[in-house]
């Protein structure tokens, strides 16, 4: 399962804070290339911190830095796997509908440690109240 989440729902609400701000960066951030992938929430049991995802619906590169309650909670119940990718640009309650919308529903297939290369989308899935469109 793939969802989205923003310093607008962050814990703590309005904060960029991490759980593992060595793994890349030390908040919350990054603009979706190899080089600078954007954060991404999970379990640590289920993605090891600090490892890089490529998600193609949306063209991006993500890196495992943040805990997120409710992965933890889906992986320890029953091995569910949960992304929550982070949407930067994000700090007020009209990124809420664009996180809903690029939610997609039941299982996405991502690549762990892509190559460098892959397409990346240089369009900010959310920014200026607009939401990526692919």
């Amino acid at each position: 399962m793939i969802t989205y989440y923003s310093a607008y729902d962050n814990d703590p609400p309005g904060s960029r804070a991490i759980a593992h701000p060595n793994a890349r960066h030390s908040q919350a951030g990054g603009t979706g290339t190899y080089a600078d992938p954007l954060t991404l929430a999970s379990d640590p049991r289920e993605i090891a911190v600090g490892t890089l995802v490529y998600v193609p619906t949306v063209q991006k590169y993500f890196v495992m830095e943040d805990d997120c309650e409710s992965c933890i909670a889906e992986w320890g119940d029953g091995r569910v796997p949960h992304l929550d990718l982070f949407m930067p640009n994000g700090n007020d309650s009209s990124v809420t509908a664009c996180q809903h919308q690029l939610t997609p529903e039941g299982r996405v297939t991502v690549e762990l440690n892509p190559p460098p290369g892959r397409t990346v989308s240089s369009t900010p899935l959310y920014s200026g109240g607009r939401c990526f469109s692919g």
